[in-house]
This record gives structure tokens, sequence and C-alpha cells, in this order.
């Protein structure tokens, strides 16, 4: 770009042979930033990520870097860090390696964006943002839901009052998992093993901590009901193997403002709705459905007067009584947008405030659900304070 001051940064990318840290974060939101020739600064300058990629497989590795035309790749991590010109470490690892290495790139002076949860427990979080802090280093953690294009127009009618009151949130997640015998599963098999951090609960209640703090109100207490309906399932090379962790949960929170939050998480369930994702938003104005991509709306004055009649078929289309939210802009890969604020965080001290302590209240909430869950009662959610 003739005439524009061009920056490069470099990241140390480790993780990116699994699903999540190849698919959304190097294709989708590194490679894609490059592709659209680099991020372009407040200041005119336009800023190029440069990937340093880390695994554990030599193989994927070099077949991904073949692939995308990337120089540098290794398999040890130190030497990544130890490369003068990085300046970032990202983690998308499986959880019980992430929080070893992100103690590393601290030591080493490196600025950290990671996958959650930052860790295995909320004390382990905690340190990692106190060290962090100690170190002088900005430290960022993906909490990728919130910049879908659903949730951003729910956040929207939230703001604009669109609700009155808010009631009630329902949210309902999850999908059919094979259980990889006669037919591939369609996620890692540590994922339904306690003892390598797996889990829905420690996996999907730090997305709904954010979700439902950044939207709504702050969460005050939860309830929780774990599963695991699939007692064996069959790992990437075919062996048999005893899933060890839940596989559905059954959450109930109590939101500040006496919101009451319902969220079931499942990747035993099979898929009747129009998206994978889906919350309804009930308030005394108006209801609202969003989804990954969809939002709609039924305001009040256009609430129509079911009658509870079980001796007559449904003489209503319910659906079609609702309206569409319009995108009214364009929305890019929620993934890439977080990255793109990141970055901006790191070379021009932008506001990023999904910081390590935003990431240690997820990790508490999975704990404490976990907690509930076996103690078979309603836990108090305090503060967290580093």
């Amino acid at each position: 770009m003739a005439g524009i001051e061009q920056r490069s940064i470099g990241i140390v990318m480790n993780g990116v042979t699994g699903r999540m840290g190849y698919r959304q974060h190097l294709l989708r939101s590194i490679l894609a930033i490059r592709e659209q020739g680099g991020l372009r600064l407040a200041d005119g300058a336009v800023l190029l990520p440069e990937p340093i990629l880390v695994g554990r497989s030599e193989a994927k590795l070099a077949s991904i870097a073949k692939d995308h035309g990337i120089d540098r790749w290794t398999t040890d991590l130190d030497e990544a860090l130890a490369l003068p010109d990085t300046e970032i470490y990202f983690d998308a690892q499986v959880t019980s390696a992430r929080a070893d290495a992100i103690k590393k790139a601290i030591a080493a002076g490196k600025h950290i964006y990671t996958e959650k949860p930052t860790a295995e427990h909320t004390e382990g979080a905690l340190e990692l943002a106190r060290l962090a802090r100690d170190a002088g280093v900005k430290a960022g953690v993906v909490q990728d839901k919130l910049f879908l294009p659903g949730l951003r127009k729910l956040k929207r009618l939230v703001d604009g009052g669109f609700f009155g009151q808010i009631l009630s949130v329902r949210g309902e997640f999850g999908y059919w998992v094979f259980e990889g015998d006669w037919q591939e599963a369609q996620r890692p098999s540590w994922n339904y093993r306690a003892e390598d951090g797996g889990g829905i609960i420690v996996d999907m209640f730090c997305h709904w901590r954010y979700v439902l703090e950044e939207i709504f109100a702050g969460v005050r207490t939860v309830q929780c009901q774990g599963a695991t309906h699939i007692p064996r399932r069959v790992d990437e090379a075919g062996r048999s193997y005893p899933a060890t962790a839940d596989d559905a949960a059954y959450g109930i929170f109590e939101l500040d403002g006496g919101i009451i939050a319902q969220v079931n998480s499942s990747w035993a369930t099979r898929v009747f709705r129009d998206e994978l994702v889906e919350f309804q938003v009930d308030g005394t104005e108006g209801s609202a459905v969003a989804g990954l991509r969809r939002c709609r709306v039924q305001h009040r004055a256009m609430t129509p007067k079911p009658v509870w009649n079980p001796d007559l078929p449904a003489g209503e289309d319910f659906r079609a009584q609702w309206q569409e939210v319009p995108d009214n802009e364009q929305f890019d890969n929620g993934f890439k947008v977080q990255w793109e604020l990141f970055l901006k965080h790191v070379v021009l001290g932008e506001e990023f405030p999904w910081d390590f302590l935003a990431g240690a209240r997820g990790v508490q909430l999975a704990e404490l659900g976990l907690r509930a869950w076996r103690a078979g009662r309603r836990l108090d959610v305090p503060d967290l304070k580093l």
C-alpha cells in the first residue's frame, strides 16, 4: 500500500490444529484480517498480524502452514515465546494445558488473548489475572457470543427499552454429538472426559455468564442439574471409553432485578428450533427470540390472545405472529471482530473490557454450577475481586 504505513505484529498461536483454533481464530480471524489487507488503525496505519503456529503435531502444523502460506511454526512453545518479534500469545489448547502455557507467556512479557475457560478453577483464573496485572501485560478472553448478529440485535432491543421490565430469559443450546462408533463425533473426545477438562458445564457456563451479564443483568444465584446422558463414547482412534464428564446441563439463574433465566445446554439433544442456540426474552412491553443470526419480536400491542383448548387443533400460526428485527448494519465474523478489538487494545490502548477478571467470572459460574449440581441446592454467586 503506497503511502500508507504498515506495521506487523507477531502472534504466537497455540492450539491451531484443533477445530476452534483453526476454523475461527486462524482461518476466519487472523488470516481473514491479512486477506483484507490488514487492520486499519485510527492513525491511518495498517496493522498486519504475523502468525507463528504452535501445536503438538508436526505433521498437522506443517500441513496447515503449507495450505495457507505461513512460514513459521513449531512444536516448542518456549522457542516461539523467545522470538523477539512476537507481542501476543493466543491459546486455544485443551483447558487442562492452558494455565501453565499462559503463565509462561506472561513471564515472557507477551500480551495474552485466550479461549475460555482460562483455568480449571476460579482461584487459578484469578491467579492468571493477578500475574498479568503485576506484569503489566494486556490480557483478553474470547467472549464470542456477544458479537453474534442475533444477540447484537437483542442487545439493541434491551438498550432501546423495547421490553419494558424484563421478566425472564429462556435459552436453548445444543445438538446431537454422535457417539463416535457408527458416525464420527463432531467434537473431540476430551470434551467428555472430566480428567481432561471436559464437560458442558465447564464449557458453556463461561459463555452464559457473560451473555447474561452483558445483555441483561448480573448473575446472583445458580441452580444446576447436570447429566451424563451418553455413558460411553468412541474416541478418534476408534477406542471405546467411559464418558466421565457431563454432556447436558439444565441451569436456573437469578439475575439482578428479579429476572429469572433458564438455560438448557446439551450435546445429547436433537434440534427442533431455527438455530443451534436461541434465547427467548419476555418483558412487560414485548418479547423477543434471538439466535445466532436472527431476532424476532412481538410487541405488547401486537400480542394475540390465545385460548387453551386441547380438544381442538391449533388454528393459529404462532410463528407468523412475530416480526423480524432488521440487520441495520453489516455483521462480520464475531471472532474476527473481537480479535480486531484486542489488536487495537494492544497497539493503541483502546478499551477492551473482556479481561482475565471477566474470564474468571465465567470459570466461577461453571465451578458453582458443578457444586450446585452435586449439592442439589441453589448457590449464591459472590462478586469476584483481584
